[in-house]
């Protein structure tokens, strides 16, 4: 199973305002024609697993669904879901409950969306890649793109590419964990 966390982040390291806010995202200046690769992010994943704070927020903002994929929702409080959440369920487990889960359906590849969630992925040694895209601004105060992480977690740089409108989109991979932190 490949658990990728695909995030948009300030230069100040937020994925969102204090109030899960998502409005400065579409400040940036538009470039005509591009995606940033995120048509063929999607069309790579099987499933996204989204964390219940993320999807609240998505739900929150949209008209219609906007994801054809299937979505397992993390959530230990919430008990259903909007009738226009199109192909998504709740899932209350661990990052293991559902990559093991993903498995026997035949599913490769993960979408991880949300900052907590991918923290816990990266805890339990489960996230194998992130994709950030750096806005050029800084929010001063917000959610924090990793949460509470257990250790140091370690990333090697694969690509980095620089748009005309000043945002950098860097792909990295997960370095394992090491046996003598326990993971």
């Amino acid at each position: 199973m490949h658990c990728v966390a695909y995030l948009g982040m300030s230069l100040d390291g937020f994925i969102a305002g204090p109030n899960d806010e998502l409005d400065w995202l579409d400040e940036l200046e538009h470039i005509d024609g591009v995606d940033y690769g995120y048509g063929e992010f999607m069309a790579s994943v099987d499933a996204l697993v989204m964390g219940r704070r993320t999807f609240d927020t998505v739900i929150g903002l949209v008209e219609e669904w906007p994801y054809d994929k299937p979505v397992m929702v993390m959530s230990r409080t919430r008990t259903e879901l909007p009738d226009d959440a199109t192909g998504c369920e709740i899932f209350n487990g661990s990052p293991a409950n559902v990559v093991a889960e993903a498995e026997t359906r035949g599913w490769s590849t993960l979408y991880v969306d949300g900052g907590q969630l991918a923290s816990s992925f990266a805890n339990d040694g489960l996230l194998d890649e992130l994709i950030v895209s750096v806005l050029p601004v800084a929010l001063g105060e917000g959610v924090s793109v990793f949460g509470s992480l257990a250790e140091h977690t370690w990333f090697d740089l694969q690509s980095s590419k620089k748009f005309a409108n000043g945002m950098v989109q860097s792909t990295y991979k997960c370095r394992p964990k090491s046996p003598r932190n326990g993971g």
